[in-house]
């Protein structure tokens, strides 16, 4: 095994820059969740490059590669990466920064396709040396409801062959380059979107006493809502719910008809996720009546809580320590975050590990989401190599 690790890790650094090419075309031409077509197309012409067959158009613009090894039968595990970009417009002062103004890989997809690509790669070259087929899936839309993971699963990603096991990875700005990071158990958080809409009776702000004001209706319901999380539930149990858009179409003298509320609401059990989504509307609805108003509820159902098989983690957690050093695996807290990765941890047993980006002496420190997030490329010779090894080691054990 010591001759595969040194050969596997040799491989990574042999195809770094060719991954890191890779990277930077993605990164220069990001596509938003359910338009991914020319991401689609890349994928489909370096798999090309590759000899890896594969399926496209799955799930919209999703893909299929498989690389099969010596008895393909014997066990099929699948890799997954995000293929989306965000709407947020780049700041980043680099070479290969987005061309498309208002849209960036600012959650680090680039680097998860990139990242998967190049253990293909890897793989592709050592399908003579495992037992198995490797599934490659590529995903759209993984930062829009109702996610690309469920819509593949859906179409049959995890069959024919049947995927035993599924393993994904995410960048972590807050972990160094050539570090990764693994937490067994509920990892990220629920996802559900709020929105409300107050309706009232607008009128002159200077005659209150003849309009029945959505302002402070929503103002009430938003504060009675947060009591929810702080009385109501379980302290044990990790909840989040929080709004960030409030519109009132009024002026300084105008108090308008109606207010729309939107928000977050994020926890790790079910059974307390529908019990929220009952207490939400029980509240807002009895508030704004009992204030002479309305409140229209809708709750959208987003992600469900993502579980890292604790067997499954373990293994790979020590899988990581053989191959980059203790001191180089970080074991990592639970998150409120959320990811549709979810949907395959709940047909299969999986995990989601992070992988770190952060180079605090070259100033590569922004968090995901933001305009000037950026990766120290280096992390993708770990990515790449780490995921072949855990597949390659994965196919053997079982």
């Amino acid at each position: 095994m010591a001759d595969l690790k040194t050969h596997i890790s040799d491989l990574a650094s042999k195809y770094l820059n060719e991954t890191i090419g890779i990277r930077r075309h993605l990164h220069q031409q990001p596509e938003l969740s359910k338009q991914e077509e020319q991401t689609a197309a890349f994928i489909c012409e370096t798999l090309d490059r590759f000899s890896i067959p594969y399926k496209k158009r799955i799930a919209g613009f999703g893909i299929v590669g498989l690389i099969e090894g010596k008895n393909p039968g014997h066990m099929c595990i699948g890799l997954r990466a995000d293929m989306d970009a965000l709407p947020v417009p780049e700041e980043n002062d680099v070479p290969y920064a987005s061309r498309k103004p208002g849209t960036m890989h600012a959650c680090g997809h680039d680097v998860h396709m990139s990242s998967l690509l190049g253990a293909a790669k890897i793989l592709n070259d050592l399908k003579d040396r495992f037992e198995g087929t490797v599934k490659l899936i590529f995903q759209p839309s993984e930062e829009s409801y109702p996610g690309g993971a469920i819509e593949m699963i859906n179409e049959g990603v995890l069959e024919n062959p049947d995927v035993l096991v599924v393993l994904g990875q995410h960048v972590m700005p807050t972990l160094d380059a050539g570090t990764v990071g693994f937490n067994p158990g509920p990892d990220m958080a629920s996802t559900d979107e709020i929105y409300l809409t107050v309706k009232g009776k607008g009128g002159h702000a200077a005659a209150p006493q003849m309009v029945v004001d959505p302002i402070v209706i929503a103002a009430h319901i938003i504060t009675a809502l947060q009591q929810i999380v702080s009385r109501q539930a379980d302290p044990g149990t990790p909840t989040v719910l929080s709004f960030g858009r409030i519109i009132g179409e009024g002026r300084t003298n105008i108090i308008p008809n109606e207010v729309k509320i939107d928000g977050t609401v994020r926890t790790y059990d079910e059974a307390w996720r529908k019990e929220i989504h009952k207490r939400i509307e029980a509240i807002a609805t009895s508030m704004a009546s009992g204030m002479g108003g309305s409140c229209e509820v809708k709750i959208s159902h987003g992600y469900p809580y993502l579980h890292n098989d604790e067997e499954l983690t373990a293994q790979l957690q020590l899988l990581a320590i053989e191959y980059l050093g203790r001191e180089n695996v970080i074991e990592l807290e639970k998150r409120m975050t959320a990811e549709d990765f979810a949907y395959f941890a709940q047909r299969v047993p999986s995990c989601l590990y992070r992988l770190g980006v952060r180079n605090e002496i070259r100033g590569i420190t922004s968090f995901l989401h933001s305009p000037t997030f950026d990766v120290d490329e280096k992390s993708l010779e770990t990515g790449s190599g780490l995921m072949a090894w855990l597949t390659v080691n994965l196919l053997q054990s079982r």
